[in-house]
């Protein structure tokens, strides 16, 4: 999950829950360059105290639409939304802030875990979804996904070959 995360201008973790991925996130990259959104009001907390230089927001992230105008144009975003199972009055918000947001940037991409043996959702047109790893380990085993924009020859173009931010 946090492959890729050093190469990134700014990690932004979504659904962080109670911090296993975001401790390993922490120690590839510098915290301040951590954005968590984890809508858990508990989790969130433990996670602030867990990571004071990282910015965390206990809200959704379909609520916080400014938050991502901000970060940079290379930010990696780590996701373990249960996207096969968030109600439609939910996914539908969400992947609406989401998807415009790694669009915007050649320099986006998404790691995404699932318990799915397939995508997590449908790659919008423009985009691609490749299966990186398959942890075995996990009951159920889960797989680690990565959306990224595809290049005009089919290629995917990942944070290394996008252009540095400004």
């Amino acid at each position: 999950m946090a492959a890729g995360a050093t190469q990134a201008d700014c990690v932004l973790e979504v659904g962080a829950g109670t911090g296993a991925i975001t401790r390993v996130l922490a120690q590839r990259v510098p915290v301040s360059k951590l954005v968590i959104i984890e809508p858990n009001q508990s989790w969130a907390a433990g996670l602030r105290a867990q990571f004071p230089r990282a910015t965390v927001h206990a809200a959704m992230l379909h609520e916080l639409e400014h938050v991502l105008q901000s970060l940079p144009k290379r930010t990696k975003v780590v996701s373990s939304l249960p996207f096969r199972s968030l109600p439609a009055d939910v996914l539908g918000p969400t992947l609406g802030v989401l998807l415009p947001f790694l669009q915007s940037s050649p320099g986006r991409e998404l790691t995404q875990f699932s318990y799915q043996p397939r995508p997590p959702f449908r790659a919008p047109e423009g985009m691609r979804w490749k299966l990186q790893n398959v942890v075995l380990a996990n009951l159920p085993p889960a797989g680690v996904w990565e959306l990224h924009a595809v290049g005009p020859a089919g290629g995917a173009i990942s944070p290394q070959t996008a252009s540095p931010a400004p």
